[in-house]
C-alpha cells in the first residue's frame, strides 16, 4: 500500500458481542474480559519475514509499524488505527507474517467500543457480521478409535527421563516438552462455537482464534506475553501448576500443595528471573511480585507473577518487545539455545504456532500478546490440540503424563461445542 486510505469508524455500545465480528476462517479475534479485538477475513495488507529468529521479529515489527503507519490516515478516537494481527511460529527458521484487516471491531475498555474500517466505502467486508453466534448442546463425547496420540504416554514419559538426565548432568536447568492429540471428529469443526465455548469458560483467559498455516488456531491462553498501552508494559508469566477440584477442601489444598512445592518454585524461578532481566533492560521502574502468586483456570491452578514497567524507549511497539520476550522459559526451557536443540530433538512433530505469541499491534505501537497454549489447529473436521509440561530436576515423568493429558481432557470437553 502506498496511498493512505480512508478510515470509518463507528461507536458501538459496551453490550456489543465482539465475536460478532469475527469471520473465519481468515479472520482473527483474541478477548480478555470485556476488553479484545476482532476482525474480517479479508486483508488490506500483510508483512512477512522469512523466519523467526528475534533478529526476523524486530524486521517483522519495523515492517509492520511502517505499514500501519502508511495505510490510513488517523481518525480521532482514542485509539490507534489500523492494526495487525496474527500468531508467531515457535520454530525460529519458520516463517511469520502479520495481516492487516480491513474491518475492525475493537474495544479497550467497558464503555469504547469501534467499529473501524479501512479504505473506501466500497472497499471491502462491513466490519460486522449479521450471524448472531449462540451457544449450542454439545456432541457426544469422543470415542477412543477418533483419537491419536503423538507422541504416546509412555513414549512420552521417556522424553521426561531423558530431559531430566540432562538436567541432573547440567546440559540443561529446564526444558519445555509438549505432546499433540490428532482428533478425528467426524463432522465439520466451528471455529467461532469453539471460542464462544471456551470464553465463557475461561473469561479470564485471552481466547483466541487466528488463521495458521495448519487451519484456524483456537485456544484460551492463561498467559500474557506482553501488553503496551502507551509506555507502560505488562506481562504475566506463568511456570508450575496443580489441578483444580470442585470439592472446595481438595482444591484448597491443591493450590496450597502447589505454593510449597520446590519443584513447581524452581521450574517458575527460571521463568521469572529472564522476564526480569530483559524487561529490566528495557524498563524504567520495573516492577513485580517477589513470591508467585495463585492464578486460577477452570481446571488448573498456576504459579504466577506480575511484571510492570514503563519503556526507556517509547518508540518500542509491543510487537519490539515480544521480540525480546519470546521464547520465555515457561515454553522452551533454559539455556535458550539448548533447550530449542533439546526440542527440536526430542519431541516427533514441528510445533507451528503452538507456545508462539498471538495478538495484535497498533499504528500506535499499542498492543496484547499472549502465548499460544491451551489451544488446538481446526480444519475441517479435524483437529490437533497441544499440550505441554515443564521439566526441571525434580520432574517426575508420570506427573507430567498425567498433567498432559489432564490438559487434554479440558480442551476435548470444549472441543465437544465446536
Amino acid at each position: 500500500m502506498t496511498a493512505p486510505l480512508q478510515v470509518r469508524a463507528e461507536r458501538r455500545g459496551s453490550a456489543f458481542d465482539l465475536l460478532a465480528g469475527y469471520r473465519a476462517p481468515a479472520g482473527f479475534f483474541m478477548q480478555q474480559e470485556s476488553r479484545g479485538v476482532a476482525s474480517s477475513d479479508a486483508a488490506a495488507g500483510e508483512v512477512s519475514v522469512g523466519a523467526s529468529t528475534r533478529a526476523d521479529l524486530r524486521r517483522l515489527s519495523i515492517a509492520a509499524m511502517a505499514s500501519l503507519r502508511e495505510s490510513s490516515t488517523s481518525v480521532a478516537i482514542g485509539v490507534g488505527v489500523p492494526l495487525a494481527t496474527g500468531v508467531i511460529p515457535f520454530e525460529p527458521t519458520s516463517p511469520a507474517s502479520l495481516r492487516i484487516p480491513w474491518a475492525v471491531v475493537r474495544r479497550d475498555d467497558d464503555v469504547a467500543t469501534w467499529a473501524i474500517h479501512i479504505g473506501e466505502e466500497s472497499d471491502g467486508p462491513e466490519p460486522i457480521d449479521p450471524e448472531r453466534v449462540v451457544g449450542s448442546a454439545p456432541h457426544d463425547a469422543f470415542r477412543p478409535v477418533q483419537l491419536r496420540e503423538e507422541p504416546s504416554a509412555e513414549d512420552y514419559a521417556s522424553m521426561v527421563s531423558e530431559a531430566v538426565g540432562a538436567i541432573r548432568s547440567g546440559t540443561l536447568e529446564k526444558i519445555v516438552l509438549a505432546r499433540t492429540l490428532a482428533v478425528d471428529a467426524g463432522r465439520q469443526l466451528d471455529a467461532r462455537r469453539l471460542v464462544h465455548r471456551l470464553r465463557a469458560l475461561e473469561p479470564h483467559c485471552y481466547t483466541f482464534a487466528v488463521p495458521a498455516a495448519g487451519g484456524t488456531l483456537v485456544g484460551a491462553s492463561p498467559e500474557l506475553l506482553l501488553e503496551r498501552r502507551g509506555a507502560v508494559v505488562r506481562s504475566n508469566p506463568l511456570a508450575g501448576s496443580a489441578p483444580r477440584s470442585g470439592d472446595p477442601d481438595e482444591d484448597r489444598a491443591s493450590a496450597q500443595a502447589l505454593e510449597g512445592s520446590g519443584k513447581d518454585r524452581e521450574e517458575h524461578a527460571f521463568v521469572v528471573a529472564a522476564v526480569a532481566e530483559i524487561l529490566g533492560d528495557l524498563c524504567d521502574d520495573l516492577a513485580y511480585d517477589r513470591e508467585p502468586v495463585l492464578l486460577a483456570t477452570a481446571n488448573v491452578w498456576h504459579l504466577s507473577t506480575r511484571f510492570r514497567g514503563t519503556l526507556r524507549d517509547p518508540n518500542l511497539s509491543a510487537l519490539d518487545v515480544v521480540a525480546e520476550l519470546h521464547p520465555t522459559p515457561a515454553v522452551c526451557g533454559t539455556p535458550t539455545g539448548a533447550a530449542r536443540a533439546a526440542i527440536a530433538a526430542a519431541e516427533p512433530f514441528d510445533r507451528g504456532p503452538y507456545a508462539g505469541p498471538v495478538g495484535w499491534v497498533d499504528a500506535n505501537g499499542d498492543g496484547v500478546w499472549a502465548i499460544a497454549l491451551r489451544c488446538a489447529e481446526l480444519a475441517g473436521a479435524r483437529a490437533r490440540l497441544f499440550a505441554g509440561a515443564g521439566i526441571v530436576a525434580g520432574s517426575e515423568p508420570a506427573r507430567e503424563v498425567e498433567e498432559t493429558d489432564r490438559k487434554f481432557r479440558a480442551f476435548l470437553d470444549s472441543l465437544r461445542w465446536g
